[in-house]
């Protein structure tokens, strides 16, 4: 690898958003790491991109876990000294299969997980990695967040799912506000409802629509935005 090739990490990468946010990025000359729970699913991922003539490699990531994020970090530090990029796009969304899809009777528990894996699980690993962008002082991480976590036009169902993102939200504006003077741009975007395993097939978006505000947030120059919420690369309410 060239030093000057960019690297980005993308979370949740053997599917859906993550998988076409590789492909875009890897597309765009970047060196990218496709990280995944399940070991194999990632490497699956990575090997079809690569059959596409990518640079993609994939490297394992469970975001609730704190010995594995800084396996990636190390990881990283050792093989190319620095980075560049972070997606945070790796997710879960459990409220209707757990019978918790009504705040009268949500079950604690899957509020727990899913904040453990969309809210702490992107600190966790962002506290990982950012030392490798403040050593260059280069940055740009993209919180992959959802219109579900607006207030302003909050409304019932999914609560798990809805407060996770509601304080992704508040994540990315803590990050962004005490990185500020820095060159690491902290924002987030809604994907809109993309045809994904979690989006499903009546969603009007394809993936290649719903990563596009995502690698634009990415590859923002030095005087970009931060600390800003997006859809279709125009700001939107909180």
């Amino acid at each position: 690898m060239s030093t000057s090739q960019r690297v980005a990490v993308v979370t949740g990468g053997n599917r859906g958003l993550g998988f076409e946010a590789s492909r875009q990025l890897a597309k765009q000359g970047y060196k990218v790491i496709l990280t995944s729970r399940d070991e194999d699913k990632g490497q699956a991922a990575a090997n079809k991109l690569q059959a596409e003539g990518l640079d993609v490699i994939s490297y394992p990531l469970d975001v609730t876990s704190e010995a594995s994020s800084q396996n990636l970090a190390q990881f990283i530090h050792q093989q190319f000294g620095k980075l560049d990029v972070l997606v945070n796009n790796a997710a879960i969304y459990i409220d209707a299969q757990t019978g918790s899809n009504n705040i009268l009777n949500a079950k604690i528990d899957t509020l727990s997980k899913t904040i453990e894996t969309n809210v702490f699980g992107v600190v966790r690993v962002t506290q990982a990695l950012i030392p490798l962008m403040q050593a260059q002082n280069y940055g740009r991480i993209v919180n992959v967040s959802s219109g579900m976590g607006q207030l302003t036009d909050m409304t019932g169902g999914s609560p798990g799912y809805r407060i996770s993102k509601t304080a992704l939200n508040a994540v990315t504006r803590i990050f962004a506000s005490e990185l500020s003077g820095t060159n690491i741009l902290v924002n987030s975007m809604c994907p809109g409802w993309v045809k994904t395993d979690m989006g499903g097939s009546n969603a009007p978006r394809t993936p290649e629509q719903g990563v596009d505000t995502m690698v634009w947030l990415a590859t923002l120059p030095d005087d970009g935005t931060t600390g800003g919420f997006f859809r279709d690369r125009q700001p939107i309410d909180w």
